[in-house]
């Protein structure tokens, strides 16, 4: 904080800021007592994008879409009145949110309609003749992760009953977090997998509207190599899924 007590000086970089580039704030866990333990000393900033010293660069993803940013910080005064909660208990703020947004993560939805695409796909795409959902291999891998869902959304429901009756997510968030992202990323690779050859080259243009190129084999192959490496990120965004076990294990096993 500055010598008045009524900004705080805020100096760092912070990767992987998701659509910032549209962004007007960012919150930011900025450490105010460098005495404090890791997770103390901790506050909670609203920062104005646009205020002197803040620069975002983009990172284009590996299906070459501008999605995530490095946003630096160099010198940004905020205003005092941004502080969210107290000073150095933003970490208090900041556990209370990630819960929510792991529950977002999972996106049991987001399966449930990449399934039902798979199915499609399945059906259509054909192997030694036969359509590819009576492939053995590829039944037994869409049938186990069929399986798997259906359990990921009674535990969703679980979760979303709990918060309904005053709850908050806790170790539950962690698991949807874990399981359904392993899931949405085993989805996106099946449906890659079932493009064949198709899903191999990677055209950017043909997945902009106008497209007036040549057909990248079916129409549904053109995102299929897009779609499964922008998941891969899944596991890793709001806490990667090993740190999601280890939060596992202190909550319940107390490890």
């Amino acid at each position: 904080m500055d010598a008045g007590g009524e900004h705080f000086i805020v100096n760092g970089q912070k990767t992987w800021t998701t659509l910032g580039q549209h962004a007007d704030m960012i919150f930011c866990l900025v450490r105010t007592n460098r005495e404090a333990k890791k997770q103390e000393g901790i506050s909670f900033l609203l920062v104005d994008m646009k205020a002197p010293g803040v620069e975002v660069r983009p990172i284009i993803t590996l299906d070459g879409e501008h999605e995530v940013n490095e946003v630096f910080f160099s010198d940004v005064r905020v205003p005092a009145e941004n502080l969210v909660g107290e000073e150095n208990k933003g970490w208090t703020c900041a556990k209370y949110l990630l819960t929510y947004e792991r529950t977002n993560i999972a996106g049991v939805g987001f399966s449930v309609a990449a399934l039902e695409q798979l199915k499609a796909i399945a059906a259509k795409q054909t192997k030694n003749g036969r359509p590819l959902a009576e492939d053995p291999a590829f039944a037994a891998r869409m049938a186990r992760v069929e399986i798997d869902l259906e359990n990921m959304k009674t535990t969703n429901l679980r979760v979303i009953a709990a918060v309904a009756g005053g709850g908050v997510p806790g170790a539950e968030s962690s698991m949807l977090k874990i399981r359904d992202t392993e899931i949405r990323q085993e989805i996106s690779s099946l449906a890659r997998r079932a493009m064949g050859p198709y899903a191999r080259p990677f055209v950017a243009e043909a997945l902009q509207e106008g497209y007036a190129g040549a057909p990248v084999g079916p129409a549904w192959a053109a995102s299929a190599a897009a779609k499964y490496f922008n998941n891969r990120k899944l596991s890793i965004f709001g806490g990667s899924n090993e740190i999601q076990k280890n939060i596992i294990s202190k909550m319940i096993l107390g490890l």
